[in-house]
C-alpha cells in the first residue's frame, strides 16, 4: 500500500477568510508578512479600514499557497490574537 506524505505536498490551494484587525495592530504589516514570511499570495476581495487607529479593520482575503504555508499563516494571525472566520459561511455576509 502506498502511503502519502501530505506534509511535503507542494500543490497550491486557496483558502478564503474574513479577518478582523483591531486598532492595536493597524500599524503592523500583518498582510505584508503573510506574503514575505509565509510565501502566500494574498488577494484582498473587500476591506473596511478607517483612518482612526481605534477602529477595527475588516478584510476578506483569499490566501493562496501550499497547505503548510496557509496553516503557518493562519497560526501567525491567531498568535496575534486576530479574529478569523473561514470563507465557508459566505451566506452570513453583511453585504460589504
Amino acid at each position: 500500500m502506498l502511503e502519502t506524505d501530505y506534509t511535503q505536498d507542494e500543490r497550491l490551494t486557496t483558502t478564503s477568510i474574513t479577518l478582523k484587525i483591531g486598532g492595536d495592530h493597524h500599524q503592523d504589516p500583518v498582510i505584508s508578512r503573510l506574503i514575505s514570511e509565509f510565501g502566500l499570495t494574498v488577494n484582498i476581495n473587500a476591506a473596511i479600514l478607517g483612518e482612526d487607529s481605534k477602529v477595527d479593520g475588516w478584510f476578506k482575503l483569499d490566501l493562496q499557497g501550499t497547505q503548510p504555508q496557509i496553516q503557518n499563516g493562519l497560526i501567525y494571525l491567531n498568535d496575534l490574537g486576530l479574529e478569523i472566520w473561514d470563507g465557508k459561511n459566505e451566506d452570513n455576509d453583511e453585504g460589504w
